[in-house]
């Protein structure tokens, strides 16, 4: 007795929506490694920040009670993931621009996972650049003071808002449609965010309208977490406080990116 084709049990939505994220995330990361010096200047920056910090100003910065290499790589992975997400904006910007976007609409593939593969392809490119800078880190002088699983959750944090940086990026790149444009418009962001931040020097150093701001922002949440997970001292506060800023961005975000894009391709 045969089956026929209509009695056979076909994949659900969330299954194929998962395979063609898959799919496009795979496409996406071939892509960059299509690009090799794009993908050697997302790895060069933050090591260049790494020296120029430990070497030329550590010196000038004091930070109580711990190293200042302590104090800095975790700022370091913040900054890496935050300036890494404008590759998500100016490849999105470009795949627009290019009308390969309208090409996958004529395409039997989930919509989302045109969003969803672009995001997850960046993911997996942010750990390869956290992973190397962790390597970096330990070469200069970073240590760990608590345990490698604590270490591993700081690094979980770090992924964490890295996605959800890149959902705001997508919906910058399919705002701006010019590559150039999308990256000189998201230059100042990060900028503000990291360095109006405690991720290269203590809070309390700042002027009283900066601290006000620099204390009251996603990556200083995240940099506080990571160091007391690597550093010790009262934990639980600050990863609940860096995990709802995650989330909150990540969802303000993706809904932001999806609306838009719905009306792109509508």
């Amino acid at each position: 007795m045969t089956t026929t084709a209509a009695a056979r049990p076909q994949p659900g939505r969330a299954m194929i929506a998962i395979a063609d994220t898959i799919d496009l995330a795979g496409r996406n990361l071939r892509t960059m490694l299509r690009m090799p010096q794009a993908l050697v200047f997302a790895l060069i920056q933050p090591v260049l920040f790494v020296l120029l910090f430990r070497y030329a100003f550590g010196g000038a910065i004091h930070v109580p009670g711990i190293p200042y290499v302590d104090y800095l790589v975790p700022g370091i992975f913040g900054q890496s993931v935050a300036f890494g997400a404008l590759g998500t904006a100016v490849g999105l910007a470009t795949d627009l621009r290019s009308g390969l976007l309208e090409r996958f609409r004529t395409l039997p593939m989930s919509r989302s996972a045109v969003l969803a593969g672009r995001t997850v392809a960046d993911l997996a490119r942010n750990l390869a650049v956290v992973t190397v800078m962790t390597g970096v880190g330990f070469a200069v002088g970073f240590r760990v003071h608590t345990s490698a699983l604590a270490f591993l959750a700081g690094l979980g944090l770090v992924a964490l808002f890295g996605y959800a940086l890149s959902w705001g990026c997508v919906s910058l790149g399919l705002r701006i449609s010019d590559p150039e444009a999308a990256q000189a418009a998201g230059v100042p962001i990060m900028f503000l965010l990291v360095f109006a931040s405690g991720a290269f020097v203590p809070i309390a150093t700042m002027p009283g309208w900066l601290q006000a701001v620099a204390a009251h922002q996603p990556l200083t949440a995240l940099v506080t977490a990571v160091r007391a997970l690597v550093l010790g001292g009262p934990t639980a506060g600050h990863v609940l406080a860096s995990v709802t800023w995650s989330c909150g961005l990540l969802a303000g975000f993706a809904l932001l990116a999806i609306s838009q894009y719905q009306r792109i391709t509508r």
